[in-house]
């Protein structure tokens, strides 16, 4: 359960692994995932490398699996996902793969080749299909055009340019030429001005649009184009036509002069679409057999060509021992977990069919290791949220667990309300019953799929929030009377603190209740705010009060707490220094200070009661006059007897505290440094003489390798071993050793320190400000759900008729859209955030480093679950 608070314990392992079980091995450990690899060839270049050819073999496969999966989404083939894990297949059986990828890939590639050919040649017959009946439109249209104009000789010769051409060559000694073609429809505007400016004006266009978009061969999407003629005269023209065509990219077709031509050439072209139309279903029914097949099975193919590639790409960061017979890896690794990896080993070295064992040996090293949190699907959230400030440092306190119950509380603090809570609560249940089905799905809206991972955090905002939502008695913007108001106004008429007649209760608007009447109240409210104060016209003002006064109580708790857990770092850690001259003035700091004005605010709610409450002091005043030490005012009673004293002790212990951090430490480390500098019994031009450090010494020169990242410190600690290791062997004889002192600068502990002391004193002071956020989210929400209810619903319910009930379904409808979007989403992202913000610097700041890196195992959960890419 200790594990649960602090990052798992690491170690680095070696592993010797026998050449021919070692891609057993390194796949058993793959599906244990539970041991990252460390790069023992960091100047080899990754094409030199000893497995190289493998890895590129196995990325052909994948880009030939690849390819098959885009053939199968672009025919809209679902693909099939069984969940299955399989084995990772032998090296032996690579060659297989390889077969049977590279003849999916000629077969789709030559169906995808013949059908392109046919599907173009296809669509040439199709334009010119109805080129030749669009043109033929054209002359019938032309012709008719001129019978009509035959009694109008000015227009004869603009009509005789559409007859046909051998008519004009009988009619007349001017013989016209054209040509007709296809043309995607956005470029007619710009293709006609072309023709006319090129042309001069010499020729006639004229232009339909197909009705049915065609199919493009190459890309597969619809295009919509026009048929086009244009009539010409002489060579020249037609050239120029010809050119124009070609730079627009419209295709030209053989167009015959007569009817009968045009007739017997599109029977022909018809015949021949209709062949060619059997044809291609044939081609398309024969690809869909062949990607339905591979839609069964592609998925386990990606996973087995995937895991290959991770082992030989794993193989390639070992060493390989001078005889080729022995690979050398080096692991981090968890603790608890080795007996778990041994058995993975052996089983392993099994399969493989190796009669030599693979051997892993535990390593002593000065090297930081990974940091490695164990969750399951309700901590992991609230890990990530934690690790999005920075990973831990290795073995520190892990906030995850605190953050589980303080983060959705000081959410539902800002986020207050029955009415949301319970909506969020519903959604996340939702979430969380159908959690198997909806991972199964594998939905892929990013969105979404960051809602679905943090459902448990919903989940329990949802909950918070509806609790809070009781204390605050506040739902949907309105109280909830379920123990009957505390306060009664009927005695008043005869109290004699009260004035009150029949006419002063029908003409004021507002009436003050005096909360000082003996026999009337039956106590406090026995949970949350009296309903009473949701029709009172001071509301705000004692709402105001009270959850200002509750904001700083939890945010100094909440910063108290952060303060005590850095207790358990400096003791696990063995840093006394940290504790008698950190922790120790630090709490101090704040207990007498922000720890007195809690105090102040219970003591001021306990003491006070409904008929002392006019005379309750202001607690600011009094806050602001301690530091001040100003006691001299008549107006500002005391709060209780010897408060005055107390007071300035505080004060005084508060402000003894700050030389205490600020100075104390730097001198204690320069004589810690000193001491080390002259350990031994004498100095002799930097050798020392003598029996190695003794117990004491080594203790001190322990600690200081603990906090050592550098290369230097451990170099140190190594000098060190060396020399404990050497007076260890021989006690009685005296020997000469060598100790390294890191190089101490003063001047560097003196400027951290009074950065850290600064930055600890001002943060008391602005943290606590910041936690007034609470209150200020607290009360923009609930006005907010009451401008809502006000604006909206309330019109609604006003209307007293038929009509009323009809429109209230529709108000009711844009209430309850306008509750969602704004007041979940928008206020509940908002809350989301400030909670975020006050556990990452209010609260961690206190004990959290966050410098450490990831625990990255080799792992293939990535890969059976489908993140392909990762």
């Amino acid at each position: 359960m200790g594990e649960l608070f602090r990052s798992e314990e690491m170690t680095l392992a070696q592993l010797f692994l026998q050449s021919e079980a070692a891609y057993c091995c390194v796949s058993e450990l793959g599906e244990l995932g539970k041991v990252q690899f460390r790069d023992l060839n960091p100047d080899i270049n990754v094409f030199q490398r000893k497995f190289v050819n493998e890895v590129r073999r196995c990325e052909e496969m994948d880009r030939k699996l690849r390819f098959v999966e885009k053939e199968i989404k672009k025919a809209s083939i679902p693909i099939l996902d069984t969940g299955e894990n399989p084995e990772v297949p032998f090296p032996r059986d690579m060659i297989d793969l390889e077969a049977n990828f590279e003849k999916i890939e000629n077969e789709l590639k030559e169906i995808n080749t013949n059908q392109e050919a046919l599907k173009r040649n296809f669509l040439e017959l199709t334009e010119l299909k109805y080129i030749l009946r669009k043109t033929q439109q054209f002359f019938d249209e032309a012709q008719l055009h001129h019978h009509q104009q035959m009694a109008d000789p000015d227009l004869l010769e603009e009509s005789s340019s559409l007859l046909e051409p051998s008519e004009i060559g009988r009619g007349a000694p001017l013989r016209l030429g054209f040509v007709a073609g296809v043309i995607n429809r956005e470029r007619i505007p710009t293709f006609e001005r072309m023709l006319w400016r090129v042309c001069r004006g010499n020729v006639f266009l004229r232009q339909a649009e197909i009705e049915n978009p065609l199919e493009d061969p190459v890309t597969g999407d619809s295009v919509h184009k026009s048929v086009f003629i244009i009539f010409f005269q002489g060579d020249q023209l037609k050239n120029r036509v010809k050119k124009i065509c070609e730079g627009f990219r419209a295709s030209l077709y053989p167009c015959p002069e007569t009817p009968q031509e045009r007739k017997e050439m599109a029977a022909g072209v018809n015949t021949r679409i209709d062949d060619l139309q059997m044809v291609l279903n044939q081609t398309e029914d024969h690809r869909q057999r062949v990607l339905q097949a591979a839609a069964k099975t592609i998925r386990v193919w990606f996973i087995k060509v995937r895991k290959m590639k991770a082992i030989y790409h794993t193989l390639n960061l070992c060493n390989i021992d001078v005889t080729q017979k022995c690979l050398i890896a080096e692991v981090w690794c968890p603790v608890a977990d080795l007996d778990s990896i041994q058995f993975a080993l052996r089983r392993g070295t099994e399969h493989s069919g190796s009669t030599v064992p693979s051997i892993l040996n535990r390593m002593q090293t000065n090297q930081t290791p990974p940091t490695y949190n164990k969750t399951n699907k309700f901590t992991y959230g609230f890990q990530n949220l934690v690790d999005a400030y920075g990973i831990g440092s290795y073995r520190e306190i892990n906030p995850a667990p605190y953050t589980i119950i303080t983060f959705p509380f000081l959410f539902a603090v800002m986020f207050g309300d029955f009415g949301h809570g319970i909506l969020m609560t519903l959604f996340a249940v939702w979430m969380v019953v159908r959690e198997s089905r909806i991972l199964s799905q594998k939905v892929d809206n990013e969105l979404f799929t960051m809602v679905f991972s943090g459902r448990y955090i919903i989940l329990l905002m949802g909950l918070f929030s509806v609790y809070t939502g009781l204390i605050y008695n506040d739902c949907f913007s309105k109280a909830l009377n379920m123990f009957g108001s505390s306060w009664s106004v009927r005695p008043m008429f005869t109290s004699t603190k009260a004035n009150w007649t029949e006419e002063l209760l029908k003409n004021a608007q507002v009436l003050q209740l005096d909360p000082d009447v003996t026999g009337v109240f039956n106590g406090p409210y026995p949970f949350g705010i009296d309903p009473i104060w949701s029709i009172a016209t001071n509301k705000l003002t004692f709402l105001n009060s009270f959850k200002m006064k509750m904001s700083v109580v939890l945010g100094i708790i909440h910063m108290m707490f952060g303060v005590s857990l850095s207790l358990f770092n400096h003791i696990y850690f063995k840093k006394p220094l940290n504790i008698y001259l950190g922790f120790i003035p630090e709490m101090i700091f704040m207990s007498t200070l922000f720890g007195y004005l809690v105090i102040l605010i219970l003591y001021k709610w306990c003491t006070y009661d409904a008929a002392t409450s006019k005379s309750a002091p202001s607690l600011l005043i009094h806050f602001i006059n301690m530091f001040m030490f100003n006691y001299s005012d008549p107006s500002f009673p005391m709060l209780y007897t010897g408060q005055k004293g107390l007071q300035c002790f505080l004060v005084v212990c508060a402000i003894l505290c700050v030389p205490w951090m600020l100075v104390l430490k730097p001198f204690m480390l320069r004589h810690q440094y000193l001491r080390r500098k002259h350990l031994g019994t004498h100095n002799f031009g930097g050798i020392r003489v003598g029996n190695g450090p003794t117990e004491e010494d080594a203790e001190i020169i322990q600690h200081d390798q603990l906090s050592m990242h550098s290369e230097e410190g451990e170099e140190l600690a190594t000098q060190f071993s060396i020399a404990v290791s050497s007076a260890e062997l021989d006690k009685e004889e005296s020997e000469v050793s060598m100790v390294m002192v890191k190089a101490f600068d003063f001047g560097d502990v003196v400027v951290n320190q009074a950065i850290h002391t600064i930055e600890y004193c001002l943060g008391c002071i602005s943290n606590t400000a910041s936690y007034l956020r609470l209150w200020a989210l607290s009360l923009a929400h609930a006005q907010l759900s009451e401008v809502l209810w006000t604006m909206v619903m309330h019109v609604g319910l006003h209307v007293n008729s038929i009509g009323g009930g009809i429109l209230l379904v529709f108000v009711f409808a844009a209430f309850a859209a306008l509750t969602i979007a704004i007041l979940l989403i928008m206020e509940g992202l908002s809350a989301f955030l400030h909670a975020l913000r006050l556990h990452w610097v209010e609260f961690q700041n206190k004990f959290y480093v966050g410098t450490g890196f990831k625990f990255m195992p080799f792992s293939f959960e990535t890969i059976r679950e489908g993140r392909f890419d990762d």
